[in-house]
């Protein structure tokens, strides 16, 4: 699976909104900052997963971007479908129907089992686990310095 720089990007927005805990809503320009996004990138990536219900904004001085839903119920497929689309099998992409050739029929069920693997890990992964495992570098990385 090739995920690409937006998907990141969002995938990396949303773990930064979950880590400052919702309280306050957080604008673009500190979250392209702290992540090292490019700021107009990242607005167009905010904007498709607000599009998406995964965020909400508020405008004004004190405005920015909040995730809408809990960190936990936030998965990296919503995240994910939201900015790239739909995950479609291997047999949806030609979308017309064929004689599948001997390499389709012989590969089909293979391709959807791994559709099926991968849709269950993205499934899996929330934004919280992300901000957990985040919060747990940044601290080993604050040790280091200490030392």
């Amino acid at each position: 699976m090739k995920v690409s720089l937006r998907s990141t990007y969002g995938i990396m927005a949303a773990v930064d909104l979950a880590m400052q805990g919702g309280s306050a809503p957080i604008q673009a320009k500190t979250i392209a900052r702290r992540q090292g996004i490019p700021a107009r990138f990242l607005e167009q990536v905010l904007h498709a997963m607000k599009k998406a219900g995964l965020i909400s904004s508020l405008r004004g001085a004190q405005g920015g971007y909040v995730l809408s839903k809990k960190p936990s119920d936030v998965s990296i497929a919503e995240i994910l479908e939201a900015l790239e689309g739909p995950f479609l099998r291997m047999t949806e992409l030609n979308g017309r129907p064929h004689l599948p050739t001997k390499s389709e029929a012989l590969l089909a069920k293979v391709w959807d089992q791994v559709y099926e693997a991968e849709r269950h890990v993205l499934e899996a992964i929330t934004v919280e686990d992300l901000a957990g495992q985040q919060r747990q570098i940044e601290q080993q990385r604050s040790l280091m310095y200490h030392i």
